[in-house]
């Protein structure tokens, strides 16, 4: 069972968030994150994020996906409005990194995000959204905006407990790398993308 194992105040450049480390034990060296605006009230609707873990967007600014953008644009938006993200360790759809780049090598040699992944013998998305919905259980948080554009997170929400009020779009322009995997998560994941 998943609890909270420790918290802390970070500074960013985005504002200031409480930091919620769970995990079912206090040893695992990658537990989720809860990020918690500073002017979050938890006892109103609340602003929410599902965000899965995506190093090579996130820290090493990859244009082959949005991630590392829509993380930048959810925690601005958390700031400015109050709300929650909870960071998922959830690398490359629930494949792990090492997986990731083996698709990647694939995707080099033709094939897409999602046959890269069935190639290899993996689901096209591992992901599993009933974690972050035993996050908000803990924290207390009983209506929510969901920020996504990913119709498996509204979905996780309709079939829990918690209300969804509302869909915010949370969605990024496509830059020359990356259209084409946007496209194929309009076409074979159903996300709601606009833009594409």
């Amino acid at each position: 069972m998943l609890k909270i194992q420790s918290q802390s105040k970070i500074p960013t450049d985005y504002g200031v968030f409480t930091v919620y480390a769970f995990s079912e034990n206090e040893e695992d060296w990658s537990p989720h994150l809860v990020w918690v605006a500073e002017n979050t009230d938890f006892s109103t609707t609340v602003n929410v994020r599902f965000h899965s873990e995506f190093i090579t967007g996130e820290v090493f600014h990859s244009k082959k996906c949005e991630c590392g953008q829509q993380l930048d644009a959810a925690m601005v938006y958390m700031s400015k409005k109050g709300g929650v993200i909870i960071y998922l360790r959830q690398e490359g759809r629930n494949i792990g990194i090492i997986n990731k780049l083996r698709a990647y090598e694939l995707q080099e040699k033709g094939l897409d995000t999602v046959e890269a992944n069935l190639k290899l013998g993996l689901p096209a998305d591992g992901r599993n959204f009933d974690v972050a919905v035993e996050m908000l259980n803990i924290l207390e948080i009983r209506k929510i905006n969901l920020l996504t554009n990913n119709p498996d997170k509204i979905k996780s929400i309709e079939n829990s407990g918690i209300i969804l009020n509302s869909r915010i779009p949370l969605e990024i322009d496509s830059n020359e790398v990356n259209e084409s995997y946007l496209a194929k998560k309009k076409k074979y994941f159903g996300h709601l993308l606009e833009k594409i």
